[in-house]
């Protein structure tokens, strides 16, 4: 297939595109480099079936010649980005997300939808399954990521709806792993970078709040068995193995070597207490279930942040 991967450079969707390529696809990557980087598909720059455009899918998208998919995983997506760009984010979850429906419409291709937990707020149903509508802020410090994406996926499905576009819609749970950037702001990211600088661990709250970690390779497979599927979602696509934030601040710290400890404070606004995927969906319409528990992820994502930091 010919797929559009509206940001391919970015953590998650360099390692789409490494796996499309590696199928035997051709992928063109369009991205404006504002969280994603060029370095993370630097490898594929010369292969045949790799084109890479640097561009904005807020601004008119156009992509010559026949296309088979396009998949939106274009925007900002951990806390210190989408605070930093909280307009630019509700733009890219509506005009930019229209700008790629226009273009699969024009191209008669599948379109793909890269949606997040994050639509379910702070959940009063445990774990999460689809139907569940959610408990989100509208107007809270994170409501420009969450309302960007509930909103694309309104619009994702208008588009199948009224013009018939084919869709394919999958909610991400906390996904880690090489190519996250050491600032990212997310947990993983935060913990690991601490604990190799020889600093405090950082707990906001009391540490019970709970999170899903899926390892990067793992999101992609389910990606993919979803992009290739009849299915039209939305499909949650995570890791069902639930840890508090004091268990995998003890597995950081055990992993490193850490002996700075741990410090407490404050929970920030609208941060959900517990965040687990169900999974029934992706297994029993997909054939997908994660296969790297989170000590083995941890363990091929530390060596990146050690590059990173020059460790």
């Amino acid at each position: 297939m010919r797929i559009v991967i509206a940001g391919g450079s970015g953590f998650l969707g360099s390692h789409l595109s490494d796996a499309l390529v590696a199928r035997g696809d051709q992928v063109v990557c369009i991205d404006n480099f504002v969280t994603g980087r060029r370095s993370n598909v630097a490898h594929l720059l010369d292969q045949d079936s790799f084109e890479l455009i640097e561009g904005d899918i807020c601004d008119a998208v156009h992509v010559d010649g026949d296309v088979d998919a396009v998949m939106n995983l274009a925007s900002p997506a951990s806390p210190k980005d989408y605070s930093a760009f909280p307009i630019e984010t509700l733009d890219v979850g509506s005009i930019g997300t229209r700008n790629l429906l226009e273009l699969a419409r024009a191209k008669n291709a599948t379109f793909f939808m890269a949606s997040t937990s994050e639509v379910y707020g702070d959940p009063f149903v445990h774990p999460q399954t689809e139907d569940y509508w959610g408990n989100v802020n509208p107007i809270g410090e994170r409501s420009m990521y969450d309302e960007a994406k509930r909103f694309s996926e309104a619009l994702t499905f208008a588009y199948h709806r009224t013009h018939g576009v084919a869709i394919r819609v999958v909610r991400i749970f906390n996904t880690y792993g090489p190519r996250m950037q050491s600032d990212d702001g997310r947990v993983v990211s935060n913990f690991i970078t601490q604990a190799l600088r020889g600093d405090p661990l950082t707990i906001y709250g009391d540490g019970s709040q709970t999170r899903s970690f899926c390892f990067v390779d793992d999101e992609v497979r389910g990606f993919i068995a979803l992009l290739d599927s009849n299915e039209i979602g939305p499909i949650n696509i995570g890791n069902p193995g639930e840890f508090t934030m004091l268990e995998l601040a003890d597995l950081v710290t055990e992993l490193t070597g850490s002996t700075a400890g741990i410090v407490f404070e404050p929970l920030p606004s609208d941060d959900p207490k517990q965040r687990c995927p169900d999974i029934t969906q992706a297994r029993e319409k997909l054939g997908w279930e994660p296969g790297i528990d989170l000590r083995t992820g941890l363990e091929r994502t530390i060596p990146h942040f050690a590059a990173e930091l020059g460790l």
